[in-house]
């Protein structure tokens, strides 16, 4: 396993992230116990998860995992806040500190460890002040409950007004963003990339599949599987945006590269995603323990000059078909 800088911290992470959005709930503990310990196997040390995953459902797996396993302190475990996991009370959600320093105890106690390596913002809320969510991290790094702080779906202004706003108050910046990025939405590479390139910030694109779509599990003449990640999203104008021409057009030249490279449309897609310029680690996500080990795969896959142009003619640089980001600033689009 080939390890990269995580942004300037110097802390060094593997080339992929595993992604836990799937443990405990459409994967069983114990499937998701032992993948966990595949994944770490295989040379992975970087973990993502979120409170809000299966209402902490992922977050007690991975503590499970962790303690079984006795790997805890080798891990740079990452997790999230912002969404809403108790429908009953107004103010357990969002990115206020009442709500940030509440979830950071329960995630602590969840994932059974003492402290979080990034702890980051699920989303932006506009009508919270970034000062205000910035101190409430700061003062979790002071106390020794969290090591970094980054942030998840921020476009690259709020990115800048955050950093901005933590030199200006001597508070403990951003040190990563985690956006979507994968060939049906490269919008980063307008803005973002630059300015994390600038800023010395990682990227850490979740989705490179494009929640499944560039597996090739789907067509364009045939309904979606009602089992499947797409089957669980609610938000109709990204399904609206993901299942059309220009998406199977994306698609179909995956596939075909794919086929001649001897490598699934998936291991493809990833592997663009983490050759491409600038970026940290991809966020995989698997289900089962044969997709795990069809996503590490990609990292055995390269992808040559020739590939790239072809993918840039169906997918230009900078370009875009299906918007994730528009979909996910809302409710998060999946169904628990």
């Amino acid at each position: 396993m080939e390890y990269r800088n995580f942004g300037r911290t110097g802390v060094k992470v593997s080339r992929l992230v595993l992604g836990s959005v799937n443990f405990g709930t459409r994967t069983p503990e114990a499937d998701s116990l032992d993948m966990i310990d595949h994944a770490i196997d295989r040379g992975i040390n970087f973990v993502d998860t979120s409170n809000m995953y299966g209402r902490g459902v992922s977050e007690t797996t991975i503590g499970k995992a962790l303690r079984r396993n006795g790997h805890r302190e080798r891990i740079v475990l990452a997790t999230k806040v912002h969404f809403r996991i108790d429908d009953d009370d107004p103010n357990a959600q969002g990115n206020s500190r009442r709500h940030i320093i509440d979830q950071c105890d329960k995630s602590l106690k969840r994932l059974q460890t003492d402290w979080i390596d990034l702890y980051q913002i699920h989303r932006p809320q506009s009508e919270v002040p970034i000062d205000e969510t910035l101190r409430a991290l700061d003062d979790l790094v002071r106390a020794g409950k969290v090591r970094y702080v980054g942030c998840s779906t921020f476009a690259a202004w709020k990115v800048i007004e955050s950093l901005w706003v933590a030199k200006e108050l001597g508070l403990n910046r951003f040190v990563s963003e985690q956006p979507p990025y994968h060939l049906l939405d490269r919008r980063i590479e307008r803005e973002l990339i630059p300015a994390a390139v600038t800023y010395g910030l990682a990227l850490i694109p979740w989705s490179p599949t494009a929640y499944g779509f560039l597996t090739g599990r789907y067509s364009r003449d045939e309904s979606i599987p009602v089992d499947s990640k797409l089957g669980r999203i609610s938000d109709s104008r990204l399904m609206q945006s993901l299942f059309s021409d220009a998406s199977f057009d994306v698609l179909d030249t995956v596939a075909r590269i794919a086929g001649q490279k001897g490598c699934t449309p998936s291991q493809l897609a990833i592997a663009w995603c983490l050759q491409q310029p600038h970026i940290t680690s991809p966020i995989i996500g698997p289900r089962t323990m044969s997709q795990l080990d069809d996503n590490l795969g990609s990292l055995d896959v390269v992808v040559t000059d020739e590939d790239r142009a072809a993918l840039d003619q169906v997918s230009p640089p900078g370009g875009v078909s299906a918007r994730f980001y528009e979909g996910d600033f809302g409710p998060h689009p999946y169904r628990w």
